[in-house]
């Protein structure tokens, strides 16, 4: 695949980033991309591996067929990338930004070289195929008279309404927001993915018959009962929205607030207003609930990507200061013995928001090994600061890590506004108590992986609802399977 000699002839080039000083001023995504000749090069080094690892259990989770588009891609054939791109994923827009590319860390080239830019090639054919006018909507030629109703509209309920719908059956999705797309829309910056973008595909899903319905709580504003009786088949794709508290000493006080809460707020005043809601942003109309870091001393607490997005979204803002906790100690800058090729190693990085910190701080944010013990309060009941406690990490033969408090280690920090970041538990049990789903030992809708199927006859689930938080193309991935089963039940019979 690609150039025979090119991973020896090419070397490998990402996309730019405009400077973190600069991108600061706005919420638009801030890369830039190659020219036409620069990507062919980048094509071009996806070598004859014989064994295309980046598209086996190790590396992308939809399968997508790398080595060939890389070949394409390499030569040329732009069109016909994007055809064998969209056999595998319904949604490279958004996997091409916001994906950490697993793909990559098991490609063959990576061993002792950089990888492929694989990511960045995935993103550069979808996007061409908006500009040249190939990306429209084709609806099915046949319709086969059978509904089917999906609970959300993030990744996994989008996926597996685009499957149904080409298969012919009539589609109508819930979502319990204003807008369509769940973390697509709210869960993820503007920054890192433009809502322009997940709008532009909503619409080609809508122009091709699906029917969509916001405004619309299943579970409390409308009965998942009625969803049962009056359709064929019920897909819960509700996410796991159920976010990790941390219930230390002064949790109660005001300026502490969920990342999604200060995400999603920060994400619908921009989209309601039309203004962005920058440094000295206080004073933005949009929506009520806004959550303003501007002039405040922030922390964050959690680091990993949702974390990382409430770091950019604060230096957008105009934070006074920011600090970014992880109980974990900080990682190696190299695999080591526990992530050998082509497992996805946990290895350090400085992503956009650290960037930015460092910019304009002249400091990385992050601060490892570190336990929060309590919050602080002022007289009116607001939070002012964090005591803190240093941990150390020991890892015995066979057993799992644990981690000890260093005595003496003891700090207080500022703090005007605490983000918690520290991942999510679960679905919420709205639609689950409701209709008395099944679930799992931790929480989630119990369903047969290959199935899909929940303990319910007609009710099947998908996404982080079934299978816990996790990524977008894993998302992509359930729904696409989902889909998959729920026709084949529509296939044989189903009442």
């Amino acid at each position: 695949m690609g150039k025979p000699t090119g991973f020896m002839e090419h070397r490998r080039k990402t996309v730019i980033d405009r400077p973190p000083a600069e991108r600061i001023n706005d919420f638009n995504e801030f890369h830039e991309h190659l020219d036409e000749t620069e990507r062919q090069e980048q094509g071009a080094r996806c070598m004859d591996c014989g064994v295309p690892f980046c598209q086996s259990s190790f590396g992308c989770p939809v399968d997508n067929l790398i080595p060939e588009w890389n070949d394409l891609i390499y030569r040329g054939k732009w069109d016909e990338a994007f055809w064998r791109l969209l056999k595998t994923n319904n949604f490279p827009e958004y996997t091409g930004r916001v994906c950490p590319a697993p793909c990559e860390s098991a490609c063959v080239l990576g061993i002792n070289e950089p990888p492929v830019t694989i990511k960045d090639n995935e993103v550069t054919i979808i996007d061409r195929a908006y500009q040249s006018g190939l990306m429209t909507p084709r609806p099915p030629a046949h319709r086969t008279g059978r509904r089917v109703a999906i609970v959300g509209s993030g990744p996994a309920g989008l996926a597996a309404a685009d499957e149904l719908n080409k298969a012919g059956h009539l589609v109508t999705v819930f979502e319990r927001h204003d807008r369509i797309g769940g973390l697509l829309m709210y869960g993820i910056p503007n920054m890192k993915l433009d809502k322009q973008l997940v709008e532009r595909r909503n619409a080609i899903m809508a122009d091709e018959g699906i029917e969509f319905r916001p405004n619309s709580w299943v579970g409390r504003d409308i009965d998942p009962e009625q969803l049962v009786s009056e359709y064929d088949a019920l897909l819960v794709a509700c996410g796991a929205t159920r976010p990790r508290d941390l219930p230390a000493p002064g949790r109660q006080l005001s300026g502490i607030h969920y990342a999604m809460e200060f995400l999603h707020a920060n994400t619908k005043t921009l989209l309601d207003s039309g203004r962005l809601p920058l440094a000295g942003g206080a004073s933005v109309n949009g929506s009520s609930g806004f959550i303003s870091a501007a002039g405040k001393n922030v922390i964050v607490i959690g680091g990993g990507d949702t974390g990382n997005d409430c770091i950019g979204t604060s230096m957008r803002h105009g934070c006074a200061s920011l600090v970014n906790f992880e109980l974990l100690p900080r990682p190696s800058t190299t695999r080591d013995a526990d992530s050998p090729w082509p497992t996805y190693p946990r290895l350090f990085k400085q992503d956009y928001g650290h960037e930015e910190v460092d910019a304009v701080f002249a400091r990385d944010p992050r601060e490892y090994g570190i336990l929060t013990k309590e919050f602080i309060g002022g007289p009116s009941g607001e939070v002012t600061g964090v005591r803190t406690v240093r941990v150390r990490w020991t890892k015995e033969p066979g057993e799992r890590p644990s981690f000890a408090e260093v005595p003496g280690s003891e700090e207080e920090w500022k703090a005007d506004l605490v983000l918690l970041a520290m991942g999510f538990l679960g679905p919420e049990p709205d639609v689950i108590e409701r209709i008395g789903l099944k679930t799992d030992p931790r929480s989630n809708i119990a369903a047969d992986f290959d199935a899909f199927r929940t303990s319910r006859d007609k009710v099947f689930a998908a996404g982080d609802a079934r299978r816990g938080q996790s990524l977008v193309v894993w998302a992509i991935k359930e729904g696409r399977g989902a889909a998959r089963e729920i026709d084949r039940y529509l296939a044989t019979g189903a009442t």
